[in-house]
């Protein structure tokens, strides 16, 4: 049994997956097993993890039959998952060494069951690094409503406390739902005030990709919610302004 279980979702991620695995074996904290979920990819994803797991054996690898979402491969993840303590990488994504480490640490010395980290944003292409995230000092399950400063790759939760959890089949923001989820059972999210991962940006256009988070979000609201068009207005204005001031100011 693993000290934590690194859920990995990954789909046609051949470009960049070797990357990303070798963030996580570069960590100073060895006791850690990686769980990818090749989610039906049509390139050599499911043979680039496959051949890192039979040379590490803390990796596993399962492969999906069809395409389900991101949602669905970190829960099969979940339920095979052996350790004590979660984290999340998407396959693209990367941690710095003492990632690990150090947010156990923090975890272990507070008694905290849900913490999360800065991070910072770089380009695909051009590897020109943008702005480090900060972060809330904390986050509770109603004031997450207006607030995704929490970076899915910098999330790691203590299931021993917060006991087993599951990702809403949803196609956006199904991350920071299961946040709340978990924190409305009566816990407080806690952030460590480092910059302890690198979150890769496509080329595709600012503009368009934000247009689409803030349809999706409204959408959460209403749809998943299930909040009034008054209480979705009062928790959209605080995501718009939120999203602006991470944009602008880090």
């Amino acid at each position: 049994m693993s000290k934590i279980s690194i859920i990995t979702p990954a789909y046609n991620a051949s470009n960049y997956l070797a990357e990303t695995i070798a963030s996580v074996q570069a960590q100073t904290f060895s006791d850690w097993e990686m769980i990818i979920v090749d989610d039906c990819s049509t390139d050599n994803t499911c043979e680039i993890a496959s051949s890192y797991s039979m040379d590490d054996k803390r990796i596993k690898m399962i492969k999906h039959e069809k395409n389900s979402g991101v949602a669905s491969a970190r829960n099969t993840a979940l339920d095979i998952a052996t350790g004590e303590f979660i984290a999340f990488i998407d396959s693209d994504d990367l941690w710095m060494p003492e990632k690990l480490a150090k947010q156990l640490r923090f975890m272990e010395e507070n008694g905290y069951a849900l913490t999360y980290t800065k991070y910072q944003r770089f380009q695909n292409d051009s590897k020109q690094f943008g702005k480090v995230i900060n972060i809330p000092r904390q986050m509770t399950a109603s004031s997450i409503y207006g607030n995704t400063s929490i970076g899915c790759l910098t999330v790691m939760v203590n299931r021993r406390l917060v006991g087993e959890f599951h990702m809403p089949l949803i196609q956006h923001t199904e991350d920071n739902c299961t946040w709340q989820e978990i924190l409305s059972r009566g816990y407080t999210a806690y952030g460590l005030n480092e910059n302890l991962a690198l979150y890769r940006e496509g080329n595709a256009s600012l503009t368009k990709n934000k247009k689409k988070a803030a349809v999706q979000q409204w959408s959460t609201y209403r749809e998943y919610y299930k909040f009034s068009v008054l209480k979705s207005t009062f928790y959209f204005t605080l995501y718009v302004f939120n999203a602006v001031k991470k944009r602008f100011f880090g």
